[in-house]
């Protein structure tokens, strides 16, 4: 039985890079082997593993009414791009789902991505799932649940409310969550009690606060994979702290 952890929040929250860090402690804790998935229109987790991309679902998707050979039924075609389309490395696999359907209907090749995904994740112990804020991307693609849910905020009560609201809409997705958690990430100084105030009336339950880290934006910067931080940088630290108390 896989375990699936997905991450949330609003843009500019550090959410991939967090994610980036799941993958890195589950691979360091020896609970391998792991699935990426990235479940952003915006997909740039590949970029924080330090992986290219071959292709992705959505892509699929597009080529699914033009490209089935002769001879083929679109499910063996489908099952066969969806393999393709994932990315292998070091312990882990990536899988893309690229961006959102354009024109026209698209239920055909939906009702196939979320038969082969949910066929694909059944190989893994562990699944990491990097989301949009809304979530919608993933209620579309894929039936599978979700043990834990990580929304991140950063210290600002806009964040905070973010998080309440996608918190808010898994209800009305009536998505399958076992447990979601608030983590606030790139905090500058100590947690205030008028934050800790917000969190309390948003009814969410705080995992722990991830401190802003140079590190990261020097990574960032000269374009080096951040699942390669060293073990003595503080945001890895902290995350590490959460991760040992939420992740089986």
């Amino acid at each position: 039985m896989s375990f699936t952890i997905a991450v949330a929040g609003k843009g500019g929250t550090g959410k991939t890079t967090f994610a980036g860090m799941i993958i890195r402690y589950l691979l360091e804790k020896k609970k391998g082997p792991v699935l990426a998935v990235d479940a952003d229109a915006n997909a740039n987790l590949n970029e924080v593993l330090g992986i290219e991309v071959k292709g992705t679902i959505g892509q699929t998707r597009e080529m699914m009414n033009e490209e089935v050979p002769t001879g083929m039924t679109k499910d063996v075609w489908f099952e066969y791009k969806v393999q393709e389309a994932l990315t292998e490395s070091q312990g882990f696999d990536l899988l893309a789902m690229g961006r959102p359907e354009g024109a026209g209907c698209y239920c055909a090749a939906n009702t196939l991505a979320r038969k082969y995904i949910d066929m694909l994740t059944d190989n893994y112990p562990y699944i990491v799932i990097d989301n949009e804020a809304g979530m919608e991307h993933l209620s579309r693609l894929t039936t599978r649940d979700v043990d834990l849910l990580f929304m991140l905020s950063d210290s600002s009560r806009r964040g905070i409310l973010t998080a309440g609201r996608i918190r808010n809409l898994i209800r009305e997705l009536k998505l399958n969550i076992t447990r979601d958690v608030l983590v606030l990430n790139r905090m500058s100084g100590a947690l205030g009690e008028d934050l800790l105030e917000i969190v309390k009336e948003q009814q969410l339950e705080l995992a722990g606060v991830i401190p802003a880290d140079e590190e990261i934006y020097r990574y960032d910067l000269d374009g080096i994979p951040t699942i390669r931080l060293p073990d003595t940088a503080v945001s890895l630290q902290a995350a590490w702290a959460i991760f040992d108390r939420l992740i089986k």
